[in-house]
């Protein structure tokens, strides 16, 4: 009992395992790498040539998809790891703040691969996006605009809920679950955007992949409900509710009103 209380303090006053100028540079060498690939990489190896300047460029295209997949693979980890960072699983295996370290590390990682994946698209000559119809979401109408701008959207989530870390202490603990729990918007946003832009989701690895993905989430989700009585709304619904007679005062028993009335005074 005394190992789960240190461990749900020690998960509350956690600091991010990244410090901010960390983080920035970790997203500028994702932006750096998306505009060396496109611009270097041609001249570098001129054996991909036809495959990235050709009728049918295909490369930019293989990296953009290898990075979603890698993206999606930890936005699946992060929320696995959040769900299970305060519930027996994460005492078991890695424990509360090494869940934690973990959940913040996958999260900000896949965030990067995610940034990566949209921005490697600009040279894609096939669909020819440019920085405005990457950055904002249902901008480009040359490639299913409905489900790449889902995609969009999550992505902006996402890092909303991956930089919430850095002002955790300002906004309070409170405020910061709230946010949290638009992880799983983010979540469905990523997989119907895998489902319908993506060119691989009639694969059976892929289908398989979503299911596990979609599958796992919601198992850790409902365990970490069930196996939790002091959330909020679980102690509403077992709660009794009073029924309109049990409010009002029980009549005294025959033999107390008898005894009432004979010790009652007596007018002269």
């Amino acid at each position: 009992m005394e190992l789960e209380k240190t461990s749900l303090i020690d998960v509350e006053n956690a600091t991010p395992v990244m410090t901010i100028e960390t983080l920035m540079l970790l997203f500028l060498s994702v932006v750096m790498g998306a505009i060396l690939t496109i611009v270097v990489l041609p001249g570098w190896l001129p054996g991909l040539a036809v495959s990235i300047t050709g009728e049918a460029p295909k490369a930019f295209w293989y990296v953009s998809r290898g990075s979603a997949f890698v993206s999606f693979a930890l936005l699946w980890l992060s929320m696995g790891l959040g769900l299970i960072i305060s519930n027996k699983l994460a005492r078991l295996w890695p424990g509360g703040p090494m869940a934690f370290d973990l959940h913040q590390y996958t999260s900000l990682l896949g965030l990067a691969f995610a940034l990566f994946h949209a921005l490697i698209l600009m040279g894609d000559t096939y669909i020819a996006y440019t920085l405005n119809q990457v950055l904002v979401p249902f901008a480009s109408e040359s490639y299913r605009p409905t489900w790449v701008g889902m995609g969009q959207i999550g992505i902006y989530v996402w890092a909303a809920v991956a930089l919430s870390f850095y002002v955790r202490a300002q906004m309070g603990t409170r405020s910061w679950r709230i946010i949290h729990f638009a992880s799983f918007a983010m979540f469905a946003l990523a997989l119907i955007h895998g489902l319908f832009s993506g060119t691989d989701s009639a694969d059976l690895w892929v289908i398989r992949l979503y299911w596990f993905a979609g599958g796992s989430l919601l198992f850790l989700l409902l365990y970490r409900i069930l196996s939790n009585p002091k959330l909020p709304f679980l102690n509403w619904i077992s709660k009794p509710i009073p029924s309109q007679t049990s409010a009002r005062p029980s009549p005294p028993p025959s033999s107390q009103k008898k005894s009432i009335t004979n010790n009652a005074p007596s007018r002269s």
